[in-house]
This record gives C-alpha cells, structure tokens and sequence, in this order.
C-alpha cells in the first residue's frame, strides 16, 4: 500500500517529467509552418464545426455558407479554409518540441490544433481508470494530426507546468504503468490531508461510550468529498486562463471524470460537535517579520484545530458558482470542453458500503438520493460540454464508440478569419456564426476578449524587437518549468528517507550528483535521482543510464524525477 501511495503522490511529477523531459535530442527541431492568418489587433479567428442533425460532419460548405454576427452586427469573411486533419502516423515521424519556448512556438500555429487531456483523478474510480485506457490511447492516436500538440493534466498539477508534445507513447506509456490512478471510492485513504479529517471526525458507534461524539458521524465522509470537488475546480479554473494567455485558436480539454456534485455553502457542517464545538476561522496574530497582523499561523496548528477551520472553509465554499465562473472562462479562452465518463451506463453513483473512514461503516445512501446524485454529476458533464460548444460521453457502455464521435468531430472543421468592426475596449465580444443551409448545426467561438487600445499601440511599436527585448530565454523557461514541478513533488512525496538525499545532494554545491542506490531501496518507483546545484548556467541536462533526463538551472537546490 505504501508504493501505491507513492506513486499516487508523485503521480503528476511523472506526467509532467516524462512530457516535458522525454523528448528525442538526436532529432534536429522542424521549422513550424508560417501561420496562415493574419494577427492585426482587430483581426478574428473563428474555428467552425458544423454537423448534419445525427451529428455526422458536414463537409461540402463554402464561404457563401456561412454568416458571422459579432454582437449582433454582421462580419465580412476575409479568409475562409476548411481543415481536415489526418493522424500523424509513426510516433517516431512526430518532430517533438525541443524546448518551452519550441513548445509554445508550436502551439501558436493557427492550425496546429491544442489538446489537453484532463485525468479527474479525485473522481474517477480504479475500475474506470483501467476500462478507459485502451479506447483513450487508440483515439488520442487517431485524432492527433501531425501539427497537433497535446498535454495531461491531473488536480494535483499547476497548469504553467503541462508540456505539450506530439507523440502519445508517454501518455500511452504512463495510462498502461497507472491503469489504477482513479482515486474515488478506495477503502483506504491515500491523501494525508484526507486522513487528517478521517482521525479527526472517525465514524463512531450509536451506542457504548463512544456514542456521545455520534453527531460527528458523516461529517469526514463530505469534508473529504467537498475537498476532493474543490480541487477539481480550481484545477480547471486554472487550465482555462492558462489556455487564454496559449493562443487566440480553440483549444479542446478532454476530461475523464465522472462529474461532480457542485456543492454549495451548507451551514449544518458548522453545527457544534460534542467532541468539537464550534469551529472556528484562521487566528489573527502578529507576524514578526513584518509587524503586521496576519492569519498566516506563526506556529504549527493543532490536528484538531486546523479540522475545525478546514470544516468552517468547507461549509461556505460554492462549486456551483465556480463551475458557472469556468464556464464564463472557457468561453473567452475560447477553450471547449470534450467530458467523457468512463463508468460508462452507471446505475449507482455511491457505493454500497464507504469505507474508507474509521469506524462502522454509514448506512447505505437511499436510492432515490443517490439517483439524484447520479444525475447531478451527469448533468455537470453535459452542460460543461454544452456550454463550451463541446461534447459528452455519458450514459453508454461504448466508450470506444463515444471517443471515435470525439475524433470525428475534431477532426474536420472550417477556420473562418474576419476584421471585427467592433471597438478595442478591453471587453468581451460575442460572436455568433450561422449555416445558411437548413438541417444544419453548427458549434463555433462564442466570443473574444478585445485588446485595448494601449494593448494595440504597443504591440505595433514595438514589434518583434519589443518582444525580443521582453522574453526570457529559453534556457529559463525550460529549466524552471521543470525544476519547478520535479522539485515541488520531491518535497511533497518522497518518502522517509528521501529528504536525506536532497538534503545531501544540496549542499554539494556545483557539482551533478546521482542519489545512492540504498536510498532508494523503499521506494521502487523512482526511476532516476539527479541533485544539481550552484551552477551559474543552463540548462544541464544529465542523461541516465535508463534514458530519463532532468533539467535544472541556476537556483535550483535539487531536482528528482520519480
């Protein structure tokens, strides 16, 4: 159980190392195609996808087709191509970014399309986990085109640190090695925040001695669950603005999850317990670096105390409006939302014995509340999917099927160009397109986030030399996007006897180190230990005997792929 831990801790480290490091240095780096769209500050790009009413593509358009409506006010086409994407064939044909700066150039191309694959690891169980890893790895290979690029993302991860690369054997690679990375309904908890509820609010027994603290009974089970929902969201909310800042061009996030329940603030979590009171918010001290009150805790907080705060946090949090909010934000991000819930045609959405809460075990959830939980957390799915100007894979067995729906649709689209005669204000511009022909549909960019004039000013002074005057090098984006994340999960994750071999390789000062192999005896999951520190250069990148890499720069006390 402990390497099971392990691995679901260091987990996002793994995708986010093994996409951004795992790259073929040997193969020269292809010169991206020159876009084919304009970039004026008043120039649109609209990507279309029109289908017949059984949602089969429509193909055979033109530009007369087509009407484009932006606050209301009709738009001339200025450039007008349909794009029908073909996979790219042999992963070892796929010239793969060489670098941060390699990857967003890349991604910046009008047609190379952008796909995030979300792993809603919180909300997705192990049985699932392993039943959507044959069909995703088939349809990520069928539907990444030679000029796509694609990243993973899991809760845990900060979406500054995805990679975008085009093969698939990392992805293909990782979902076989973590067939099991679904979290939900395990019997035992694996995340020590969630164990810190579970030993605080143990389930008890109705009767004996223990009875008294019985009001607390359930109270872990949804802290752990609002917890686990939260995270979620926030990990969404931060993937949709990070994809604005990426491109203008759509960007399609495939999400694995098996909904959510958007809970809203509930005043009956703040009851005082017998065993617990009242709980209570941050204290607010002094802080004594700088003088000034603060609830920053300046020492270490009681288990028990920072239960009650997290429980007073948890009671008032609304994931209904922040799901709202995502909504809102994926819209000018101009980002559509593909959920796919590989449970398939689900019949019960809770178990029918939780266990993963000391304690006797609660009493089973009746039917009728767990029906309109199991059609709570579809619902959440197709109005992500709806709203987004997606599509959801609910309610079916044919997961296959479901994800080949998923390539037709991405796989053929028309890219329509425009000069808005909108104003540069800063503000959000609707934008409607329309099919003249009748019997079809058609999905398209809901709106635009306009530049302001300064925006535009600048950028036309400026010009290329303004920009090469602003960019960092690409030595320190690479190697601070990769320290960043390496190194954060080694302080989250390592095991007991990890912190000596960090400590150690630190204080060797310029030089490259690898970690003694009997400190990594307890944990068998950590592939190669690299410690870089001191250097006044980069990146450095050392190649291990296995073919792992790690880059780190200046600044940078140690870094560890697991």
């Amino acid at each position: 159980m402990e390497g099971l831990r392990l691995e679901s801790s260091a987990l996002a480290a793994v995708l986010v190392a093994a996409a951004a490091l795992a790259q073929a240095p040997a193969q020269p780096p292809a010169q991206p195609p020159q876009p084919t769209f304009r970039t004026e500050a008043n120039y649109v790009r609209v990507d279309a996808y029109p289908t017949t009413g059984g949602g089969a593509p429509v193909t055979d358009l033109t530009r007369a087709d087509f009407e484009v409506l932006e606050g209301g006010a009709p738009q001339t086409i200025e450039q007008f191509e349909r794009v029908v994407v073909r996979a790219a064939g042999p992963q070892d044909t796929r010239v793969e970014p060489n670098t941060v700066r390699e990857s967003r150039a890349m991604a910046e191309q009008s047609k190379a399309r952008l796909f995030v694959l979300f792993l809603d690891t919180y909300h997705v169980d192990i049985g699932a986990s392993h039943a959507i890893r044959k069909p995703l790895v088939e349809a990520l290979d069928r539907v990444i085109g030679h000029d796509d690029l694609v990243a993973v993302m899991t809760p845990e991860m900060s979406a500054t640190d995805i990679a975008f690369a085009r093969r698939t054997t990392t992805i293909e690679g990782f979902l076989t090695r973590y067939w099991h990375w679904g979290d939900r309904d395990r019997e035992q908890l694996r995340d020590p925040q969630d164990q810190a509820y579970a030993d605080c609010y143990p389930n008890v027994n109705e009767s004996g001695a223990s009875a008294r603290c019985k009001d607390q009974n359930g109270l872990a089970a949804e802290l752990i669950d609002r917890r686990h929902e939260k995270l979620a969201l926030d990990a969404l909310e931060d993937l949709v603005r990070y994809l604005r800042t990426v491109r203008e061009e759509r960007k399609a996030i495939l999400t694995i999850t098996n909904g959510w329940l958007l809970f809203r603030p509930d005043q009956r979590l703040m009851r005082q317990l017998t065993c617990h009171g009242v709980p209570t918010g941050p204290p607010v001290a002094i802080d004594p670096r700088s003088g000034r009150l603060t609830t920053r805790e300046q020492t270490a907080t009681p288990p028990a105390a920072q239960c009650d705060a997290d429980r007073m946090r948890l009671a008032n949090i609304d994931n209904d409006a922040q799901f709202r909010d995502i909504l809102d934000e994926a819209n000018r991000a101009n980002a559509s939302f593909y959920p796919i819930d590989p449970r398939g045609l689900a019949a019960f959405d809770t178990p029918i014995v939780r266990r993963d809460v000391p304690g006797p075990a609660p009493p089973m959830v009746p039917p009728s509340v767990d029906m309109a939980m199991l059609r709570g957390r579809i619902n959440s799915l197709r109005t992500l999917a709806e709203a987004t100007d997606g599509m959801a894979i609910v309610n079916s067995n044919d997961l296959a099927g479901g994800l080949r729906r998923v390539v037709d649709d991405l796989s053929s689209y028309y890219l329509l160009g425009y000069y808005s005669t909108g104003k540069l204000d800063g503000r959000f511009h609707p934008i409607t397109v329309r099919i003249k022909r009748p019997g079809v549909n058609v999905r398209a960019r809901r709106g635009y986030l306009a530049a302001t004039p300064a925006a535009a000013t600048a950028a036309a002074r400026g010009g290329n030399s303004g920009a090469a005057a602003t960019a960092k090098p690409a030595v320190s984006a690479e190697a601070e996007a990769s320290a960043r994340v390496i190194g954060a999960a080694c302080q989250r994750s390592a095991p007991a006897n990890a912190p000596r071999a960090c400590s150690m390789a630190a204080s060797t000062s310029g030089s490259v180190m690898s970690q003694p192999r009997e400190l990594l005896r307890d944990a068998p999951n950590i592939v190669a230990g690299l410690a870089i520190a001191g250097f006044a250069a980069g990146p450095w990148v050392a190649t291990m005997s296995n073919g792992s890499r790690a880059i780190a720069s200046a600044g940078t006390s140690i870094s560890v792929i697991w």
